[in-house]
């Protein structure tokens, strides 16, 4: 009698040998026993791989650092630097926290979202920006502020300021208004 053989692919095996090795990186870099201590850069290398963190993807994050899905979601979700959800190639988080507000941070968002014709936490039609609001940057003195793909801040946000920017982004994608 002839038995079908039905396999499945653990959600660590859908890691790519190059990301697993980037893992591997980041992992070696704690005691063996701490190897969860690593989930912040295997969902940051994720994220750069893939432009967010999907659920599969804690997964497998979870599979291969030994733990429970659970606490790799909680992570995800608990920092506003991981994208649940794919973004635009541009993603622009401007501080509405209050002394932001205080120096215009919800104008600076509203004239953005306006701008590009975009709600807050959405993604133009043409995939180039989403535009969020997000929690204290830690440059109050410089309000408004806003960051660019989680890595450069900008400050004294004008609705100027926020045009050229958006243009300047526009041309070097190549994309004109």
């Amino acid at each position: 009698m002839m038995t079908d053989t039905v396999t499945h692919q653990t959600p660590a095996a859908s890691l790519s040998e190059a990301t697993r090795a980037r893992f591997a990186r980041e992992v070696a870099k704690y005691p063996k026993e701490q190897a969860q201590s690593a989930v912040m850069a295997c969902l940051s290398i994720v994220q750069q791989e893939q432009g967010w963190v999907s659920t599969e993807a804690e997964a497998a994050i979870a599979v291969y650092l030994g733990m429970p899905a659970m606490a790799v979601h909680e992570v995800t979700t608990f920092y506003n630097m991981y994208n649940q959800q794919p973004v635009g190639k541009f993603k622009l988080n401007v501080c509405t926290n209050l002394p932001c507000q205080l120096r215009n941070g919800q104008g600076a968002l509203e004239h953005l979202c306006k701008s590009l014709n975009v709600e807050d936490g959405g993604t133009t039609a043409d995939g180039l920006f989403t535009v969020a609001k997000c929690e204290c940057l830690g440059a109050c003195a410089d309000a408004p502020v806003m960051l660019v793909n989680d890595r450069q801040m900008l400050s004294y946000m004008s609705n100027d300021k926020l045009d050229e920017m958006v243009a300047m982004m526009r041309t070097e994608a190549g994309k004109a208004a």
